[in-house]
C-alpha cells in the first residue's frame, strides 16, 4: 500500500518537500476541466514541477462536465494539450461527479469513460477513471470498470467496493504537513509507477514536436495537414491547439464565443476572415453549434 494525496488549485501553494518528508509516495494534480485547454488548473504547472523536483511520483486527473461522448473527447484533447510532454508516474484519471451526468444512466456514462480514455489511449496515455463508491457501481457497467484504471473515492475505514481498483481515496479532511487545510488522502495498491516507467520508449512524436514542425511547414496546411496527421496517427485537434498557443493565437472555443458576439461577420465574410487569420471556419463553427 502505497500513501498518497491529490491537490488542485484549492489548496494554493504547497510545500512538497515538507509532503514528501512527511511518508508520502505520489500526489495527484487536477491539470483542468471542461472542454477546453483554457481551463487549466491555475496551479497545475506549479504543483507538477515542485512535486517532481520533491522526488515525488505524479499523475493527473480531469474534471469533467461533458455532455455527450464527443464532448468527453474535447476534454481528452483539452488534457492533452495542458499536459504536454510532462511526463506523469501514474494514470491520467477522468474524474466523473456531476450529478447531473449521472442521472442521464449507465449507457451515457460509460459512452463519456469510453471517450475520454480513448483519445488518451490513442495518444500513448495510461487511463483512468475517478468517481465516488456509489456511482460507480450504479453507473458504470463492470466491463468499463475492469477496463481502465479505478479510482475510487469513499470515506471512511474501508471500502466497500467489490470490483477491482488501484487507488482508494478514503478522505478528504486528512491533514499533511506543507498542504493548507484539508486535503484528500489516498492509497495506492497498485506501483503504477513500476508499470507506466517500464513500457518501452514511444517513438512516436509529443504534440509540441508536432507543433513545431507544422509551423515550419513540415504537414502542410488546412484539410491537407490534417488527413497528413491522422494518417500518421496523430490526433489533429491536440497538435493543432499547440500550434495556436505557439503562435499566440486564441483557442478555438474563444474563437467561437466571439463568433457568436458578432466579431467575425457572418456567412461568407466570417469564413474568409477566419481563413486569413489561420483558423479552421468549420471547426470553429462546429463549436458555435455546441456553444448554441
Amino acid at each position: 500500500m502505497i500513501s498518497g494525496i491529490d491537490v488542485s488549485e484549492w489548496q494554493g501553494h504547497v510545500d512538497f518537500n515538507a509532503v514528501k518528508a512527511s511518508g508520502v509516495k505520489f500526489v495527484l494534480i487536477r491539470a483542468g476541466y471542461g472542454r477546453s485547454a483554457s481551463q487549466e488548473d491555475r496551479y497545475f504547472a506549479e504543483h507538477y514541477t515542485q512535486a517532481k523536483a520533491a522526488g515525488l511520483q505524479v499523475g493527473a486527473y480531469w474534471y469533467s462536465y461533458a455532455v455527450s461522448p464527443a464532448d468527453a473527447a474535447n476534454e481528452a484533447r483539452a488534457c492533452l494539450t495542458v499536459l504536454g510532454n510532462r511526463h506523469v508516474d501514474f494514470p491520467i484519471y477522468f474524474d466523473l461527479e456531476e450529478k447531473w451526468q449521472f442521472a442521464n444512466g449507465r449507457n451515457f456514462c460509460d459512452s463519456l469513460v469510453k471517450s475520454f480514455c480513448s483519445v488518451l489511449e490513442q495518444n500513448g496515455c495510461y487511463a483512468g477513471l475517478y468517481i465516488s463508491r456509489s456511482p460507480l457501481q450504479n453507473y458504470i457497467s463492470p466491463s468499463v470498470a475492469q477496463r481502465y484504471a479505478v479510482w475510487v473515492a469513499e470515506y471512511g475505514p474501508c471500502c466497500n467496493y467489490n470490483g477491482n481498483y488501484g487507488i482508494w481515496q478514503h478522505s478528504s479532511t486528512g491533514s499533511v504537513p506543507g498542504v493548507n487545510g484539508n486535503c484528500d488522502l489516498d492509497y495506492a495498491y497498485i506501483d503504477y509507477a513500476a508499470v507506466i516507467n517500464k513500457k518501452q520508449p514511444v517513438t512516436r512524436k509529443n504534440p509540441d514536436e508536432l507543433a513545431v514542425e507544422v509551423l515550419n511547414g513540415q504537414w502542410g496546411n488546412g484539410t491537407d495537414r490534417q488527413q497528413l496527421l491522422t494518417a500518421a496517427g496523430y490526433d489533429y485537434a491536440v497538435v493543432q491547439e499547440k500550434v495556436n498557443r505557439l503562435l499566440n493565437r486564441k483557442s478555438v472555443d474563444q474563437i467561437a464565443r466571439e463568433v457568436i458576439r458578432g466579431s467575425w461577420g457572418n456567412g461568407n465574410e466570417r469564413i474568409n476572415r477566419l481563413k486569413q487569420a489561420g483558423y479552421d471556419p468549420t471547426q470553429i463553427q462546429k463549436r458555435v453549434n455546441q456553444l448554441l
